[in-house]
């Protein structure tokens, strides 16, 4: 089997500008932002963007990476919205398509499967039909009941956040929830998953039991090793959301001034020097 380990820099660079691409997690809880961080240092660009959004849709939006956002939501989970992501949308920037969280998941599944719709009860009766007028619904053949039919949402390229991998592309959840990972991985062309670790296959039941290997290594292209890869979002139980941090984030990204600060000393450079930029924060946050 071969290994399929690489660099952050080698992985996004089987991306093009145009493409549409997923992104795992959800809100503010096990995004790939190692990867997502080194996607703000490419020059690809005009994204159609799938999330259940939280800072990765936030930083994007602001690189001026996003050409259209499909989404269920936009959150930063403990703080209700992501002011970047926010600014971008009300000053028209980008592209949306805003719609329930069952139809994002009902999309990928219909990718997943290589059909061209699910038909689904979510959206019914409520205003995102009349936002989305190129959604259709369809007539069951079998009782009076009317459905919407979602469209499969096909990704060119899924970046995912686990807790373990190995060489050759198998995933390991540990946390409370996989938060439909799996749907981005097996609806996409390319699938890469960074992990906070990369172990022998053997030693996945060390920690967890089979239930928790949900990514199959036939659906992984590329496989990252980025020990803290989701910060400042968690991975538990490897690590909890970094509120102070996040915290930080948000209250730069409402000033201009503020939020150029803030990307010099924390998206300027490489993953080493985010890791080190955000422990000096933590530390002048201490002797202070």
């Amino acid at each position: 089997m071969s290994d399929k380990v690489v660099t952050a820099k080698e992985a996004i660079a089987s991306i093009r500008s145009g493409m549409t691409i997923g992104v795992g997690g959800w809100g503010s809880r096990r995004k790939p932002m190692a990867l997502i961080r080194e996607l703000l240092h490419s020059d690809i660009k005009d994204l159609t963007v799938v999330s259940f959004g939280g800072p990765d849709v936030g930083l994007l939006a602001e690189a001026g990476k996003i050409k259209k956002l499909v989404f269920g939501f936009v959150s930063l989970d403990s703080i209700p919205l992501d002011p970047l992501f926010s600014s971008k949308r009300q000053g028209g920037h980008i592209e949306t398509e805003e719609i329930d969280e069952g139809m994002v998941v009902a999309g990928l599944r219909a990718a997943a499967q290589r059909l061209d719709f699910l038909p689904i009860r979510a959206g019914l009766g409520s205003g995102v039909l009349p936002a989305n007028p190129h959604l259709e619904t369809i007539a069951s053949p079998y009782s009076d009941d009317v459905y919407v039919a979602m469209r499969a949402l096909n990704l060119d390229a899924a970046l995912i956040h686990v807790n373990r991998a190995d060489k050759q592309g198998n995933g390991q959840f540990l946390g409370p929830d996989p938060y439909f990972d799996e749907l981005f991985a097996t609806a996409a062309e390319t699938t890469i998953m960074s992990a906070e670790r990369i172990v022998p296959t053997e030693k996945f039941l060390d920690e967890g039991s089979f239930h928790t290997l949900f990514i199959n290594r036939m659906y992984v292209s590329h496989v990252v090793a980025a020990a803290q890869g989701a910060h400042f979002t968690s991975c538990e139980p490897d690590y909890e959301r970094d509120e102070a941090f996040q915290k930080h984030y948000v209250e730069s990204a409402r000033d201009p001034e503020a939020w150029a600060k803030f990307a010099e000393r924390f998206l300027s450079g490489p993953e080493d020097q985010y890791l080190a930029a955000v422990r000096d924060f933590h530390q002048g946050r201490s002797e202070g």
